[in-house]
């Protein structure tokens, strides 16, 4: 009988991405998969590889937040049952977290039955929900070395993954890293405006508007902008004479990271996954208010590797990226052995990894 995953997933692009990507290995297994999430997440997500979606009650709440932990908990654990439900019409052979709090009510239902279990953990830091259920399932799978926060003894039986990416960004890792060329063109490439980065949606214009004016010339930016901030970027960059294209999202962001001599953006799992898999030298810009710092912790993978360079939101200023830009984009040396750096830590075939990990969980 063919097996079947259920993939629990929270409704961000962090989490659906690499659960996407396990899906796809597991089908190309001949696996059967089913999407859990809550009811709003599981009716949009109808570009997932599931042959069916649940919609299960799920709820977050603030920490400090006495009364939304008791409505959450309340939430979830209606959520078990609705998914309980199902597990006893379809049976599955394991179920795999991705965190977020959509995805606790089916892994709470599958401990519940003893079910064969296992979570991916994203992010360098564990996040809430992982926090509370790793230590109550059976296998932890994790994209980096390092694991903080994670409770108990979890943190040294995680195995490391990586983070599963799409097949295009996958791709990427069998192309080299081409420095830019004596007086040639310089792409840049600035990532992550439209999820909330206003930072970087009104910062890096100005940065590249403070550069000389014979690097200015070569410069070809392509920038995610907040809608917004759209208006105001195209006009520092016209005033800067620079060839930018700006948009709140590109689709086509492989074929754009491919093409990109350096890049800027945020320190996200996935972002920081995807750039080492594609090997691209970095300038990444950790969110502040991140809990727990997460994404600091993600940039250091490639920061410690040397292949980026961390800014903090504190120290950054106009001044200070355009110098940081200045001196990456007047070496091409530098910017190869970054480039090399950045891939020497990255996992291209996380997906695989995962899907042998799923498999060695499931019931036979």
């Amino acid at each position: 009988m063919r097996k079947i995953a259920v993939v629990a997933a929270g409704g961000t692009g962090g989490h659906l991405f690499p659960a996407q990507a396990l899906a796809e290995a597991l089908i190309a297994r001949g696996w059967g998969i089913v999407l859990a999430s809550d009811e709003r997440v599981a009716g949009l997500a109808q570009d997932f590889p599931a042959e069916r979606r649940i919609g299960l009650s799920a709820a977050t709440f603030r920490p400090g937040d006495p009364i939304g932990m008791m409505r959450a908990g309340f939430a979830v654990m209606r959520g078990a049952l609705q998914a309980r439900a199902v597990f006893r019409e379809i049976d599955p052979n394991v179920v795999v977290g991705f965190g977020g709090y959509p995805s606790a009510p089916a892994l709470v239902a599958a401990v519940m039955d003893r079910r064969p279990t296992v979570i991916h953990e994203q992010n360098a830091v564990m996040g809430r929900a992982n926090r509370l259920l790793a230590p109550h399932v059976q296998t932890v799978a994790c994209a980096f070395p390092t694991l903080n926060k994670a409770p108990g003894n979890v943190g040294g039986r995680a195995k490391v993954v990586g983070n599963p990416v799409r097949p295009p960004i996958r791709a990427l890792a069998e192309i080299p890293y081409v420095p830019p060329e004596p007086n040639g063109p310089l792409r840049l490439l600035v990532t992550g405006g439209s999820q909330g980065a206003r930072l970087l949606s009104e910062l890096v214009p100005e940065a590249v508007k403070a550069l000389p004016e014979d690097l200015r010339k070569r410069l070809i930016v392509q920038q995610q902008t907040r809608v917004e901030s759209m208006n105001t970027a195209r006009r520092a960059y016209r005033d800067a004479l620079v060839d930018a294209e700006i948009a709140p999202f590109f689709r086509d962001i492989a074929s754009r990271l491919r093409d990109a001599h350096l890049v800027i953006g945020r320190s996200g799992a996935g972002t920081v996954c995807e750039f080492a898999v594609a090997g691209k030298p970095a300038i990444l810009v950790p969110l502040a208010i991140a809990i727990d710092d997460d994404q600091g912790q993600n940039a250091k993978l490639l920061a410690d590797a040397g292949g980026a360079e961390v800014a903090r939101e504190s120290q950054l200023t106009v001044e200070s990226l355009a110098g940081a830009l200045e001196k990456l984009l007047n070496s091409p040396e530098r910017l190869a052995r970054m480039a090399a750096a950045s891939r020497s830590v990255a996992i291209p075939d996380a997906a695989e990894r995962l899907a042998d990990v799923v498999e060695a969980t499931a019931r036979k």
